[in-house]
């Protein structure tokens, strides 16, 4: 897609928003301590960013008044990636400055945290209530033997029990790490096993769709097969008692109102919490990422790109065992009072999020493409239903916002809405292209890279290109890059991870295309994009089509690479209820893809399935079907463990074995 294709922005800030933006004043005040364009707009901004980059973090770190209790020696003591080191010599606290509000006397009753469950009654927790809880949990941790560097591991849902045991972990100097408990045992076991935690919280269960989970059995099999373990900590959302050996969290939770947190000073580069990547073609990537990468990371990204502040409520449909949800927590570094759901995203009926949206009075609201196309395919109309007046932007990841998402908020919620499809990754916590407050917002497209980032799409020479397909790389480090992988001692399976096709520089596994006016097009995964005949094709483009047909519930399209040197490109559909997979539906899904894309997207065979398998964290499995249908064996071609529900697989691994188009490698 190039800037021709969408000449109309759909929606544009008015110069009152743009006056008013954080990002406007940051840059006002850059031009003038740190020589940043005063004139030029974000582009400007944006290009300064990136040629300017030790400066530019500079005044980020300024601007947000970053506590550096050790001065740094400076910005960047090498700037090779990997191994890009940032501020030697500083040390500080990431959740010093997450509680840095509840120093202030006339916000430290205000609501920190919401939290909301699908039957309970909304409740917070206030400033100075959060500071009390985690000041008394780091106590509690420490006389543990908690010691800076531990690793400490949750079992939680999106509850405030699991952001207070965060930030104590993150006040002592020891690592975080959190699967949720919809996670069975052998997938969080595939995590947590690697960093071998030192103390577990744990939930005895928890609610989801109208029904009880109880997580009792799950959690003594992992106290079993953590040998680690020195305390679990059981919290009760059942209301059962703790079992024999564990702490109860109000045992742990419980100290002075007047005791204040002691912060661990701690090196810039020191470990904050290890998140995963999905899995799927064997153990999770253990990604660690440092306390002073995630804090200026974070406020930039929250406090400049979402223009978060402390009018705010920031609401982000997430669990604890994906990356968001470590980005919600960090929309209390701005002081903003931050939303947390725990349960179904559609339940009691689809449109479950906007009525906690409306209940909060979220001012930003984030979730998934597939949230909203569900609400679309499902005739829900927010915005008529529901009080959202507050809401200022609806933010969306997971997968690229199709065209008729944005169309469908547009018309559904506001028409004055600022809608921020955002991509980024687990890799780095963070987003490459999204929001810009100040920017117009074009139909199909990301606003524009983010500010420090320089993002660049690259042809298969590795030269940058615009207007055309290319890889998504990063030619400059981000603070938030990976400090490392958990059990990578060479480092060779991060640099495999990324620097592998083009070294010196970050290629993180999308196809792009850049615009001519900076915007930025996410096609999908380039290690699963379709390539026929030489003409590269993005997954997303066609589920956005196929999914438009009321018919098809969702669909999941693979290309295959034969031995013959053939090419066998498959669609899979899971059909509405009451649907029928018949002639006149197959010809309306080749004649959709036909007129609204090209002749090449209709795929060679449309096969109906019983369901599409997702990642634990809700993203199409593609890799690991087209193996499958390569025809390698099931335990080779995905870890069980990461899946959502593996039996959906054997219908593909039974395809591939039909079909027999074994490449060389898959040797049973």
């Amino acid at each position: 897609m190039t800037a021709a294709a969408s000449p109309e922005p759909l929606w544009q800030p008015s110069p009152d928003r743009i006056a008013a933006a954080g990002i406007t004043r940051f840059q006002s005040w850059a031009a003038e301590r740190y020589g940043a364009p005063a004139e030029g707009g974000y582009a400007a901004l944006h290009r300064w960013s990136v040629e300017e980059l030790e400066t530019f973090w500079t005044a980020v770190a300024d601007w947000f008044a970053i506590r550096f209790t050790t001065p740094y020696e400076r910005v960047l003591g090498a700037r090779t990636m990997p191994g890009a080191q940032w501020f030697p010599g500083a040390t500080l606290n990431y959740a010093e400055h997450a509680l840095r509000t509840a120093e202030d006397p006339s916000r430290a009753h205000e609501p920190a945290l919401l939290h909301v469950a699908e039957t309970a009654e909304q409740t917070q927790v206030s400033w100075s209530e959060l500071r009390r809880q985690v000041a008394s949990l780091a106590t509690e941790l420490r006389a543990l033997g908690v010691r800076p560097g531990d690793r400490v591991s949750g079992y939680l849902p999106n509850i405030p029990q699991a952001v207070t045991a965060l930030l104590a972990t993150a006040a002592v100097g020891a690592v975080w790490t959190s699967c949720a408990p919809d996670f069975g045992a052998r997938g969080v076991l595939d995590r947590f096993q690697q960093v071998e935690p030192v103390v577990l919280f744990a939930v005895d269960g928890y609610r989801y769709g109208g029904k009880e989970h109880a997580r009792t059995e799950t959690v003594a099999e992992l106290r079993r097969e953590l040998p680690t373990l020195r305390a679990v900590i059981h919290v009760p959302l059942l209301g059962t008692p703790a079992p024999e050996g564990a702490l109860d969290w109000s045992a742990v939770t419980t100290g002075a109102e007047d005791t204040a947190p002691v912060f661990e000073q701690v090196p810039f580069d020191h470990p904050l919490w290890v998140l995963y990547s999905s899995g799927t073609t064997g153990l999770p990537k253990a990604i660690v990422q440092s306390q002073g990468g995630i804090l200026l990371e974070h406020f930039k990204q929250l406090g400049l790109h979402c223009d978060l502040g402390p009018a705010d409520r920031f609401f982000w449909y997430t669990s604890t065992g994906w990356m968001m949800w470590n980005f919600l927590v960090s929309g209390l570094l701005t002081g903003t009072t931050i939303v947390l759901y725990d349960g179904s995203p559609g339940f009691p009926a689809v449109d479950a999020q906007w009525a906690v949206a409306e209940r909060t009075g979220a001012t930003l609201f984030g979730t998934s493409a597939a949230y909203v196309m569900a609400c679309r395919k499902a005739g829900v109309h927010p915005g008529r239903d529901h009080d959202l007046s507050r809401i200022g932007c609806v933010a969306t990841t997971g997968s690229p916002l199709p065209p008729d998402g944005f169309r469908w908020l547009h018309d559904e919620v506001a028409d004055d809405l600022w809608i921020a499809s955002v991509s980024g990754g687990t890799d780095v916590c963070s987003c490459f292209a999204g929001a810009v407050p100040t920017l117009p917002v074009h139909i199909g497209e990301l606003q524009a890279a983010c500010l420090g980032t320089d993002l660049q799409a690259w042809n298969p020479q590795g030269e940058p290109v615009t207007g055309e397909v290319g890889e998504l790389i990063v030619t400059n480090p981000m603070p938030s890059m990976p400090v490392r992988f958990w059990n990578d001692p060479d480092g060779s399976r991060y640099h495999d991870s990324y620097f592998d096709m083009f070294p010196g520089v970050w290629r993180h596994g999308d196809w792009i295309t850049l615009t001519d006016r900076g915007s930025v097009v996410i096609h999908g995964r380039s290690d699963s994009t379709l390539n026929r005949q030489g003409v590269r094709m993005g997954s997303a483009d066609i589920y956005e089509v196929v999914e438009r047909l009321p018919e098809i519930r969702e669909s999941l399209v693979i290309g295959v690479e034969e031995p013959d040197g053939g090419y066998w490109m498959p669609l899979f559909v899971q059909l509405a209820e009451g649907a029928t997979l018949d002639e006149r539906l197959r010809a309306d899904i080749t004649a959709a893809l036909r007129t609204q894309l090209s002749p090449r997207h209709v795929p060679d065979e449309i096969i109906e399935v019983p369901g599409i398998p997702h990642t634990l964290t809700g993203k199409r499995i593609e890799v690991p079907v087209k193996r499958l249908l390569q025809g390698a064996p099931l335990d080779k071609a995905v870890n069980a463990g990461s899946v959502d529900n593996v039996e959906l697989l054997r219908f593909y691994e039974d395809l591939g074995r039909t079909r027999a188009v074994r490449p060389l490698g898959y040797g049973e």
